[in-house]
């Protein structure tokens, strides 16, 4: 028997429940993934709660996006894969199980150097942040701010930024200010004065500032900093995109990411677990949970601030 985490009704990480299945079998042209890591987003949540809406509720869900295993079986048609190997799932549907479905082309080789753990976490920020980088234009020489840098986001938006030849700024609360100058950024305290202390911070101005925050402040700081409000994107402020005429992906933003946005956020999964096998590419694990504590690990992630990515490994 298979385990999986799901619910049935929206609500709190209270509304979770852990219960056994059948073993899946593999669909034509998919596999099963014996998963071994699986990442916590912010989004199950609001998926979860009603925050984010969603289709109504036909039967049980299970949530998560984001993880990494072994290939256990595969079904027919299936080329170039097979039992035994180590894979990361792009866009998986219901991660947060010991044995996941997913069709072969979503599967991409995970490094022998890279931890279940580091494989797991990258999906949702790391293809956030490169597809965001991307779209906003960064490059040698620009100076760019992040609002949320201590976010999963924020921190790997700071290390594909400095790649890119960029300049960074990001705002966050003091305790994380360390661990962002590591990353290679100028870090700034959000509260009264921000203003100011961000135009101390980068006396030239500010070519591009990405919004992982979403708070009025973050906001309201980003306008008085560009003048062109299409230098500014956000990817958690998407309602309020078109009244503000700034850019947005995802975050509730009505209207769909391009297919060439949705390409970016699968390339950044190579491309991430290349530079953590080279040493180039951090994940800051903040706890992992067993399955079965699901529900708790969710109260950590929405939360606020868990200081790195949560995990559950079945």
């Amino acid at each position: 028997m298979a385990t999986q985490v799901q619910y049935a009704r929206l609500g709190g990480p209270e509304v979770l429940e852990v219960v056994d299945v059948p073993d899946p079998v593999a669909p034509a042209g998919g596999v099963v993934v014996a998963v071994r890591a699986a990442g916590i987003n912010p989004i199950d949540g609001k998926l979860r709660s009603g925050v984010r809406p969603s289709p109504p509720i036909t039967g049980p869900r299970v949530p998560g996006s984001d993880a990494a295993g072994v290939v256990v079986a595969t079904g027919d048609g299936v080329d170039g894969w097979h039992a035994g190997d180590e894979v990361v799932v792009r866009n998986a549907r219901g991660a947060y199980t010991t044995h996941l479905v997913a069709d072969a082309s979503q599967l991409v080789r995970k490094p022998g150097p890279v931890s279940w753990e580091q494989a797991a976490a990258i999906g949702v920020p790391v293809g956030t942040a490169h597809q965001a980088l991307i779209s906003l234009g960064v490059g040698p020489g620009t100076t760019l701010l992040i609002h949320g840098g201590s976010g999963s986001v924020g921190r790997a938006a700071i290390q594909l930024a400095r790649r890119l030849g960029a300049r960074v700024v990001a705002t966050a609360s003091p305790a994380n200010h360390e661990r962002l100058r590591e990353l290679g950024a100028h870090p700034v305290a959000y509260g009264p004065g921000l203003v100011d202390r961000l135009r101390a911070a980068a006396p030239g101005g500010y070519d591009r500032i990405l919004d992982a925050a979403g708070t009025d402040e973050a906001l309201e700081a980003s306008f008085e900093l560009v003048d062109d409000r299409h230098r500014i994107g956000t990817i958690v402020a998407g309602p309020r995109a078109a009244e503000l005429g700034i850019l947005a992906w995802g975050g509730g933003n009505p209207v769909p990411m391009t297919p060439a946005e949705l390409a970016l956020r699968d390339d950044a999964y190579p491309l991430a677990l290349d530079l953590i096998a080279a040493g180039e590419f951090e994940v800051d694990v903040a706890r992992t949970f067993p399955l079965r504590e699901a529900a708790e690990a969710a109260r950590l992630v929405e939360g606020g601030h868990p200081g790195g990515k949560v995990l559950l490994l079945p």
